[in-house]
């Protein structure tokens, strides 16, 4: 398979791009993405994301699916180009990333867009700060088919590689709006008539035994600070998971992944 592309080297402004996107330290108020190998660009053909670029180094394409995956993102990206190994080495983090990047247009959901059942499950991240604990939430939420994530005080973008990585691409899936300020947030999930669980080790009711019927909302805080006071001022309820050996609490993705998985089976149940 030979695709008639134009070669691009090591000072095009694309590279460059990519680097600062994979580095997440530019402005990026597009909320651009970058995907690398074959995995991460069969998400974005699921998903139906939009491609902004494709690069394509035919010496580092290992399988015929990584081919056949080439010419269909040269029909869906606005543009795409050919690259050296070393261009490839330059821009991409794995190892082996199946000659395939590409620089992709996150989902930007607004809230008028989420539709609620009468049942549903949404995840509060209040001020997480390490991108992999996002990620990790994002695909534990698909796992148990959550409606959606709140982000309040956030301190992560989106769009870093980590996050994706993490998500195993699920944060271009899983719908997530977020909030300038978290009384606004409290409000929404008020007017949609959500009950509102606080992941607290501090609190009254062992996780087993909170209502979960009709739409709950779990709220878990930063790994470092907990959870925001404004979420505390509303009269909330808490949950908590008993701590049977000696450490006091769970990493947050762990806790929030237990918690979910409760809520949904008694949702279910």
């Amino acid at each position: 398979m030979d695709l008639e592309l134009q070669q691009i080297g090591l000072s095009h402004p694309r590279i460059k791009q990519i680097v600062d996107l994979q580095r997440n330290t530019a402005s990026n108020r597009a909320g651009m993405l970058v995907v690398e190998g074959l995995w991460a660009h069969n998400v974005v053909r699921e998903t139906g994301t939009q491609v902004e670029t494709f690069l394509w180094c035919p010496e580092a394409t290992y399988s015929d699916e990584a081919k056949l995956r080439a010419t269909q993102m040269v029909d869906l990206a606005e543009t795409s180009y050919r690259i050296s190994e070393k261009a490839l080495a330059r821009i991409t983090e794995r190892d082996k990333p199946d000659g395939l990047v590409s620089i992709v247009k996150m989902p930007n959901w607004q809230r008028g867009d989420i539709v609620f059942k009468e049942t549903a499950l949404v995840l509060v991240a209040d001020g997480l700060e390490i991108p992999g604990n996002l990620g990790t939430l994002l695909r534990t939420m698909d796992g148990v088919a959550a409606d959606c994530m709140v982000l309040t005080n956030r301190r992560t973008r989106m769009s870093h590689p980590r996050v994706f990585r993490g998500s195993h691409g699920m944060s271009l899936s899983v719908p997530t709006v977020d909030f300038a300020e978290v009384t606004e947030a409290i409000d929404w999930l008020a007017d949609q008539d959500f009950t509102v669980y606080l992941a607290d080790t501090a609190s009254a009711v062992d996780y087993r035994e909170a209502d979960y019927r009709g739409r709950v909302a779990i709220v878990v805080g930063s790994e470092r600070y907990g959870i925001s006071k404004p979420w505390y001022q509303r009269g909330h309820g808490g949950v908590f998971i008993p701590m049977l050996g000696r450490s006091d609490s769970l990493n947050v993705s762990v806790s929030a992944s237990v918690l979910l998985y409760q809520a949904r089976a008694a949702q279910s149940g």
